[in-house]
């Protein structure tokens, strides 16, 4: 999430504009509920002012209400309340800063009185604008304006890369404020939370709230002190652990939960010791809602009770398991589902796990568990590769996210597969604990009262969101038209040949003077790319997992001239690149893709990495057939298929519309999975309440 430096030469509220280009405007139609096949750029239409406000194009809706016309309507009703915060723009300005605060004091009055939020929408959306200006020498322009609406009415906002994102945030948190119930903003780490409370913190307190920051190492006194302010700024993790903290620790002080049980007897609660660190969930704006609410949407946030008696059994046969992986051999000894990767051993394979000398701290394992051990060992000994799926940190395995490439800390895989990783690693082996909370991603923010997002991609995933959190999906329009060009996209016969042509176009981009960023989809192959420029006599910048505390720092270098820096799927998100007046001139940025990821969603971001705010960018998409997409697709056979017709050279540019259909199932397949979570977690969460249970604290290992 970035923030742009705005500029003050807006056309100001009041002047009049042509009317047939208003009607114009006002004419244009919206398709409700559509979404585009493939990812694209907003349309490049010339910037017109429309009755006071300037936008480059008209706000589009990419999933929202099935009724048709309803959308239309929701969008111009949006833009008068746009209308309305510049009508009050010249009063805000006359006002000193003691007089400020005193209005934004009367707007928490009448918030708290009753009267509708909406209604105050527009006094409380110029009060923050001017404090913006005032304090961080930004003013929110048009668009961002109309995005911090739609945020308000309960929306997805997409807003594309560098169009001030973080200063969008600033106008719903502030408007939910008012009534004294919390809003929350939850980004992907804590740097990122840290960073954007700090950069916000002076507008708030012209405007007298409270922020907050909930981080990793912070102590309960400090998160009852940040949840108990206005606004508090943290992950989706830390709420997620600290609304299970809380359940548990009311279970323990003998105090029933209201939504399950009713509110309990007063007299049987303690009224000395710990207390409860949240003070409920009322409004939550949820940044790079697309990673979140889609990507980690399976991810159970689970804590922890008593390990296992057998412990040392249990590490010992992990460690068994690890040893002897390598011995089965694919097809005789085990097979594997392609739809789900399951490894399944043969008759031939259980036959070798019994014929295997065993230590004395497993003679007492049952066969059927030895079987199940040496499948996930096989597993993990094939899919699960050092740089790719993880890192080794202090002794410890980090699990590398799959969408964002960042490490992510304190997650484990499931079902014995992060033991199994230990094994393979040589670190120590944790062993799997039982559940005295769980929760997913998807339920917790499901059960705010208002929940609003906003990302640089949502469009192509616009339905699932619309369905699952009943979030319709906006286009803002960007501040200024966008200058993206894409190139011709280049197939190759395999990686190394992909790499090969890639250094060539570097080198002749470098030489013009141009910056140039590669995104690679793991560490290995970062490195990989990063060492045959190096050999070419370039200076490369490395952005992956590894180098996560100069993320920022490599960032900002990006956009200089001939800066070249590769970087895993991460590319930095959340911070801009900026570029240099001379850089403009020479073309822009240039983004190379080397591989589709298994979600557009991916793609666009790192292609949304040039051009923005109408900067002049290009960028290509280099594909290869040995890619993992095409194996993740269609299956091991063809993708044998595939990379033998590489082999013989019997390929060419055009077959770049198959990756894109392989790239298509696999969306199709991830997004079949989210929705069998979510009917599972809604079946299990129905039949524990019907049984008088706590859907959270009573589940089953």
């Amino acid at each position: 999430m970035a923030t742009l430096s705005n500029s003050e030469s807006e056309t100001g509220p009041g002047k009049a504009n042509d009317s047939a280009a208003q009607n114009q405007l006002m004419d244009r139609s919206i398709v409700a509920g559509t979404e585009p096949d493939e990812p694209s750029d907003p349309p490049t239409t010339t910037p017109t002012t429309k009755g006071s406000l300037q936008l480059p194009y008209r706000p589009r809706v990419a999933a929202g209400w099935r009724i048709p016309g309803v959308g239309r309507y929701k969008i111009n009703q949006w833009l008068e309340q746009v209308r309305a915060v510049n009508a009050l723009e010249p009063s805000r300005r006359a006002l000193t800063d003691p007089q400020i605060r005193k209005a934004a004091l009367s707007l928490v009055y009448r918030a708290k009185s009753g009267e509708s939020l909406a209604s105050l929408l527009p006094e409380t959306y110029s009060l923050v604008r001017e404090a913006a200006r005032r304090k961080l020498n930004m003013r929110h322009y048009d668009v961002q304006i109309l995005g911090g609406v739609s945020l308000f009415y309960g929306c997805i906002a997409e807003m594309q890369t560098g169009e001030g994102k973080t200063l969008t945030a600033t106008l719903p948190l502030a408007l939910h404020s008012l009534q004294g119930k919390g809003a929350h903003l939850a980004t992907v780490n804590d740097y990122l939370a840290q960073r954007d409370a700090d950069w916000m913190r002076p507008l708030y307190d012209l405007l007298g709230m409270r922020v907050g920051v909930v981080l990793t190492d912070h102590s309960q006194d400090d998160r009852r002190k940040f949840y108990a302010a206005d606004i508090t700024y943290g992950t989706a993790k830390e709420f997620g652990f600290d609304f299970l903290r809380d359940r548990l620790l009311m279970r323990a002080q003998g105090r029933a939960v209201d939504d399950f049980l009713g509110a309990g007897s007063h007299q049987r609660w303690k009224s000395s010791g710990d207390q409860p660190v949240q003070r409920g969930m009322h409004f939550v704006l949820v940044d790079e809602a697309d990673s979140i609410l889609i990507d980690e949407a399976r991810t159970p946030l689970i804590i922890g009770s008593l390990g296992d008696e057998a412990r040392e059994a249990v590490i010992a046969s992990y460690r068994w398991a690890s040893e002897h992986a390598s011995e089965f051999v694919y097809k005789e000894d085990f097979t594997i589902e392609e739809d789900n990767r399951k490894h399944e051993l043969t008759a031939r394979g259980r036959q070798r796990v019994r014929g295997l000398s065993r230590p004395d701290a497993i003679r007492t394992v049952p066969l059927v568990d030895l079987y199940e051990y040496i499948e996930r060992a096989i597993k993990v000994q094939r899919d699960y590769h050092l740089d790719r799926q993880y890192v080794v940190r202090d002794g410890e395995i980090v699990i590398v996210d799959e969408f964002t490439g960042r490490l992510a800390e304190g997650r484990k895989w499931r079902d014995g597969i992060h033991q199994a990783v230990e094994a393979k690693a040589g670190v120590e082996v944790t062993v799997p604990t039982g559940q005295a909370a769980r929760i997913t991603v998807q339920d917790l923010f499901l059960r705010y009262k208002h929940l609003a997002g906003m990302t640089g991609t949502a469009a192509t995933s616009s339905r699932e969101l619309r369905r699952i959190y009943k979030t319709p999906v906006v286009q803002v329009p960007t501040n200024r038209p966008p200058n993206r060009k894409r190139l011709s996209d280049v197939v190759c016969s395999d990686m190394m040949d992909k790499f090969h042509r890639i250094v060539e176009e570097v080198k002749g981009v470098h030489a013009v003077g141009r910056p140039v960023l590669i995104g690679t989809r793991s560490i290995d192959k970062s490195t990989t790319l990063a060492g045959l420029l190096r050999e070419q006599g370039l200076t490369v910048q490395v952005l992956n997992a590894n180098e996560i505390e100069r993320e920022a720092e490599i960032v900002s270098y990006a956009g200089l001239r001939g800066q070249i820096t590769v970087a895993t799927n991460m590319a930095g998100r959340g911070t801009d690149i900026k570029l240099e007046d001379d850089i403009r001139a020479l073309g822009g940025m240039m983004v190379i893709c080397t591989e589709l990821h298994d979600a557009a969603r991916i793609d666009r971001q790192l292609i949304g990495r040039c051009g923005r705010q109408g900067d002049p960018g290009t960028y290509r998409q280099y594909l290869a057939l040995d890619d993992e997409i095409l194996r993740n697709s269609f299956g091991l056979k063809a993708y044998d298929r595939y990379k033998e017709l590489g082999k013989r050279g019997r390929f060419s540019n055009s077959m770049a519309s198959l990756f894109r259909r392989a790239q298509r199932k696999v969306e199709r397949k991830h997004f079949r999975d989210r929705m069998a979570l979510m009917y599972h977690e809604k079946e299990r969460t129905r039949i524990q309440r019907e049984m008088g249970l706590d859907p959270y604290l009573d589940s089953a290992d």
